[in-house]
């Protein structure tokens, strides 16, 4: 043995292999796969080597926290959550939930072959969203659709189509940014366009669009300004004389709806503006907006207008780029069918939570009241309140819907809400003056036990007050959009 040689005292010796870490977990628990369990063990095992440079000792916990990453790497992706924030439109959590008709279109898709691109009556190539498009036109009396992934390349084909290495007009008060850092500068200078900017912030006239108006202008653009709004000292050119200056010099007007709906909703309170056919009717040569917001369908960007400025469009080859997929189309396809029908709208979740009136509400806030107390015992307090809801998902920041919550009391607030997002099916609630509130406008009666339960599970995981904690629901993600993307 050569005395001389130092002995090997490098700490990181004293970190289990993987393969060991791996064995001590499965011995822990049978039913979580073996690639999840290895990368678990691998993140794990990188952050104790870190401890180990500060001179700190290895965690006694290692296992446990490798089978708690390794769970929360098997869970799937997403997960259903109930949605008890009172934002119907939550981006975090999915937007719009399909009809019920909606959803079982996807599956018949899904579970095997279909008439996609076939037609059946000749056996030739058919057309894939033919039928789809033959909807929209009924429901918007547009000239021609056509749909594509998302609004955001809804917008972006339109620009290219029409204005590749031209100039887009379009006012300083409408070059918006939503969540994401989706801004519209941006998607145009992708677009290959230039951008001519008229007006200022807070007014932009008619005479501004007039007096840009050049050689190498090629379409008049408004954007909706879908998350915020303008008071005060403002002005906007009105939408029949934009319409009729682009006609004057032969331009296109197209209009970014971002959050547009194909039937009438003012008796929910929307204003005319989200309302895709009345937009076209006073002189939009095209409008795009969202098939996930107002509309209540499935993520999807949907572009109606003139035929002639349609179907460039669907010459563009970036339009197989962004085309749409046949679990997308079905879906679509789906609620198109509810909203030919007036009688079946409200089958759709998103205009059934605009359209609830306040008995409905306070019955299901009573339900929920009367389903909890058993369960919240006599350590809790439970009552309902009056409430504001949001529409959320970008559209209509100002527009409160009036409603009903649930406020649980004495609770620990934010370890309640902690657990409940914890809970086999997670309920997303709001924090809000020290209680816990769940907004019944955007639960379905049929969710209600799922909540019962959730706050079951939480319950007998909340170790004690917890009154200055903050959690989901609270100013921030849990309530407010944080992203929204088109």
């Amino acid at each position: 043995m050569d005395l001389g040689r130092p002995v090997n005292s490098d700490p990181r010796r004293r970190l289990p292999s993987v393969d060991r870490l791996m064995r001590e977990v499965g011995a822990i628990t049978k039913d979580l796969p073996t690639w999840a369990i290895a990368r678990a063990a691998r993140a794990e095992l990188e952050v104790e080597r870190d401890r180990l440079a500060r001179g700190e000792e290895v965690a006694a916990d290692l296992a446990e926290r490798v089978r708690r990453g390794a769970e929360r790497r098997a869970r799937p992706h997403p997960r259903r959550v109930l949605n008890a924030t009172g934002v119907l439109l939550h981006t975090n959590l999915g937007r719009a939930p399909l009809a019920e008709a909606a959803a079982q279109a996807v599956a018949r898709a899904a579970r095997g072959y279909s008439d996609l691109e076939l037609d059946l009556e000749t056996g030739r190539r058919g057309k894939r969203t033919g039928g789809l498009e033959e909807k929209l036109l009924a429901l918007s009396g547009a000239e021609a659709a056509l749909v594509v992934n998302n609004n955001a390349a809804a917008l972006l084909l339109a620009l290219n189509t029409l204005a590749l290495g031209r100039s887009v007009i379009v006012s300083r008060g409408e070059l918006v940014e939503i969540g994401g850092s989706f801004r519209v500068p941006a998607i145009m200078e992708r677009a290959g366009v230039r951008l001519r900017e008229v007006g200022t912030t807070n007014r932009t006239h008619l005479a501004d669009y007039a007096n840009a108006i050049a050689d190498d202008t090629a379409l008049l653009l408004k954007v909706h300004r879908s998350n915020f709004e303008q008071r005060g000292f403002v002005a906007e050119a009105e939408v029949g004389a934009l319409a009729a200056l682009a006609r004057e010099h032969g331009l296109p007007l197209v209009e970014d709806l971002g959050s547009g709906t194909l039937v009438d909703l003012s008796g929910a309170g929307l204003p005319a503006e989200a309302h895709a056919p009345a937009r076209l009717a006073l002189g939009m040569d095209v409008v795009c907006f969202s098939g996930d917001k107002l509309l209540g369908g499935p993520q999807a960007g949907i572009l109606l207008g003139r035929r002639e400025a349609i179907e460039a469009m669907r010459r563009n080859p970036l339009s197989r780029a962004l085309r749409i997929d046949k679990l997308t189309l079905a879906a679509l396809d789906a609620t198109l069918d509810l909203l030919l029908e007036p009688a079946r709208r409200a089958e759709i979740p998103v205009v059934a939570g605009l359209q609830a009136d306040d008995p409905s509400l306070a019955r299901r806030a009573e339900r929920l009241r009367d389903q909890l107390e058993p369960v919240l015992g006599d350590a809790w307090k439970v009552r309902i309140v009056g409430s504001e809801a949001a529409v959320g998902g970008g559209s209509l920041p100002d527009h409160r819907l009036s409603g009903r919550a649930v406020v649980i009391e004495g609770a620990a607030p934010a370890a309640l809400g902690d657990r409940l997002r914890a809970a086999p099916t997670p309920v997303l609630a709001r924090v809000q003056d020290g209680t816990l509130r769940l907004e019944v406008r955007t639960l379905a009666d049929d969710e209600l036990d799922g909540v019962v339960d959730a706050v079951a599970f939480a319950l007998a995981r909340v170790d004690g007050p917890d009154a200055n904690g903050s959690g989901m629901g609270e100013p921030g993600p849990g309530f407010h959009e944080t992203d929204d993307e088109r």
